[in-house]
């Protein structure tokens, strides 16, 4: 139908109504009457159809689409209605000296009825049709807060939608039994798999957007074991802030799943270090290097220097902030190698940084079993030339990126990243930097990280490889383990090693059907095959070495470790040796001393 023949149908459907209603409302009161010929009536009705049509031109009643109509629309009708008695009215009082009140009463009731009903009539028909010619996806909502309504709420009057609500789950036994926008609520968490059974749910929708991790894991492990797909609301925050609508769902992501909730940084305490300061960040390029850089960004220092080898990951990181902080702070890209320390000297010599992070080093476990060599010159001889560097420069602070594969390792990596620890321990002694050492656990989404080795193999059609059905590991994300180490540099006095509270350690065969049933398939479909342990890997990994379990507090979820110093010479006798040495004695050497007991002497704590 064109605009032109859906105008003139509504103006004719109108006329009929305003002239059927007023007519209907003289021959109710005085039935006797010759109505087509009473004065009176001719000229209200004249009045009123004149008066309609201004007032529905005034509030454009001929240009809504009525097929989407609402309370908004209704309220629109009840103004162009009333005005228009109320100026039949003063018509009335003006030619005749009198005002047909019970007439124009039931007039006004007769066209509110008759307008209002033509119109959202339409809207019945299209939402019948919908029901009848389109197969929607059935939709089970988890909670019946204001989060919840509001989804359910989307759903109802937005038909595009390929989703029906059907039910909502609520653990809330007051709200059992109602009904939020004419769908039920019918119980608590415990009937999600029934009920998707039952109703025939092809889709989940948990929209509870403020639960803690803790809640999601437990509506996740029930949500696990049905077959419908599973989404997530944004998050509270990027609603109140308007980065994303309601009815922007998205996947549940397995960082949603980690039973552990986000460090909330001292932000006080981080600007009196970052902002204004001079930074320099090593492996800027990196997944936890760029993260670094990307939280530093936003306490404005005054220069941030990107400091790595591989100059397309630093270019990325240099323009990715250039384009989101402009001109608001210096960025200089540096591209050099950790190993050169003549290079590294002279960066920061000509910089002079306030603090430095140390996010450079080689991280794979697997490989630096079979590449010693590169592990001692990256992890401990890049790690000494940095901190010697910070302290012949007098650098305020300096944090190490560590890994809690450097406790009792089994493996060339970690023994390397433990001598690392001991460059910065030792220097410590007797520096005036603050050295400082964060320990954190395997970080999802970097590189090297089992989720992308899990995705490509589940893209593949699977199996799922893992080593071991009882390998359990601790999991951080790239912003938690980012938000760690600035914490912990401002927190730094000298010598510490910081740990996070990292919760519960995950089996990584459950993080793998975690990830099976996020893209959309049974562990049984796609497969989990397990190829063994690695060489270098421990079935279990350790925060703190049972020598450094004097641990204490410093920070909600962040805890120190009484720290260990070795000899210094082990270090430097390693690094005038490797050279000549073999692999199977450079291996033996790092995982002797990484693994010794007998200390040189302890570091007196400060109270943080």
């Amino acid at each position: 139908m064109t605009y032109k023949m859906r105008m003139g149908l509504l103006i004719a459907v109108d006329s009929i109504i305003v002239l059927s209603a007023i007519y209907f409302s003289y021959f109710m009161f005085q039935p006797y009457l010759g109505i087509f010929t009473y004065p009176l009536l001719m000229v209200s009705s004249i009045n009123l159809l004149v008066f309609h049509h201004l007032f529905a031109s005034i509030y454009k009643l001929y240009h809504k689409a009525w097929e989407y109509a609402s309370v908004g629309e209704l309220v629109i009708i009840l103004k162009a209605v009333t005005f228009s008695i109320l100026c039949v009215s003063v018509v009335q009082q003006i030619i005749f000296g009198h005002i047909y009140l019970r007439v124009l009463f039931v007039t006004w009731m007769v066209h509110m009825i008759f307008i209002g009903g033509s119109r959202f009539s339409w809207r019945i028909v299209r939402d019948s049709l919908i029901k009848d010619n389109e197969v929607k996806k059935r939709a089970l909502i988890i909670g019946a807060g204001a989060a919840g309504s509001m989804v359910v709420r989307q759903l109802v009057k937005y038909h595009d939608s390929e989703l029906v609500p059907v039910a909502i789950i609520d653990d809330d036994v007051k709200k059992h039994h109602l009904q939020i926008f004419g769908i039920p609520v019918i119980g608590g968490i415990e009937k999600i798999e029934d009920v998707v059974k039952e109703l025939e749910i092809e889709n989940i929708i948990i929209a509870i957007p403020s639960m803690s991790k803790k809640e999601l894991n437990a509506i996740y492990a029930e949500c696990r074991n049905t077959k419908a797909k599973t989404q997530i609301m944004p998050m509270l925050e990027d609603l109140m802030l308007g980065k994303v609508s309601v009815n922007q769902l998205r996947e549940v992501e397995v960082e949603d799943l980690l039973g552990r909730e986000p460090i909330e940084l001292d932000m006080i305490t981080i600007s009196e270090t970052i902002t204004d300061k001079v930074v320099l960040v090593t492996g800027a390029g990196g997944s936890i290097g760029s993260e670094i850089c990307r939280q530093i960004s936003a306490f404005q220092p005054k220069t941030l220097v990107l400091l790595g080898h591989g100059e397309n990951s630093i270019y990325q990181i240099d323009m990715e902030l250039r384009n989101t902080y402009k001109d608001q702070f210096e960025i200089v890209p540096v591209i050099a190698d950790v190993q050169d320390r003549n290079r590294i000297f002279e960066v920061v010599s000509s910089f002079k940084p306030h603090v430095i992070y140390h996010a450079a080093a080689h991280k794979h476990v697997p490989l630096m079993e079979y590449n010693p060599k590169e592990a001692v010159k990256n992890n401990v001889i890049g790690t000494k030339n940095v901190a010697e560097a910070a302290d012949t420069f007098a650098v305020e602070s300096f944090v190490l990126v560590s890994t809690d594969k450097a406790v009792n390792p089994p493996n060339v990596m970690g023994a390397s990243k433990r001598f690392a620890e001991m460059v910065v321990q030792s220097l410590a002694l007797t520096s005036k930097t603050k050295f400082a050492a964060v320990r954190f656990g395997n970080v999802l989404g970097s590189r090297g990280s089992v989720i992308p080795l899990f995705k490509k193999q589940i893209q593949a059609g699977g199996p799922v490889t893992v080593t071991h059905p009882d390998m359990t590991r601790y999991f951080m994300t790239i912003p938690e383990a980012s938000r760690l180490v600035i914490q912990a540099g401002s927190l730094a006095r000298g010598g510490e090693i910081f740990v996070l509270d990292m919760g519960e350690p995950v089996k990584i065969v459950d993080l793998a059907k975690n990830l099976i049933k996020l893209s959309g398939y049974s562990v049984d479909e796609m497969g989990i095959h397990f190829t063994g342990i690695r060489p270098g890997e421990k079935m279990y990994e350790e925060l703190l070495d049972e020598d450094e379990i004097h641990e204490k507090q410093v920070f909600p979820k962040i805890h120190i470790g009484k720290a260990r110093v070795f000899d210094y010479h082990v270090v430097q006798d390693l690094v005038d040796q490797y050279e000549a040495m073999s692999i199977d004695d450079i291996r033996a050497y790092l995982l002797g001393y990484a693994n010794k007991k007998a200390v040189v002497g302890e570091l007196d704590q400060v109270s943080v």
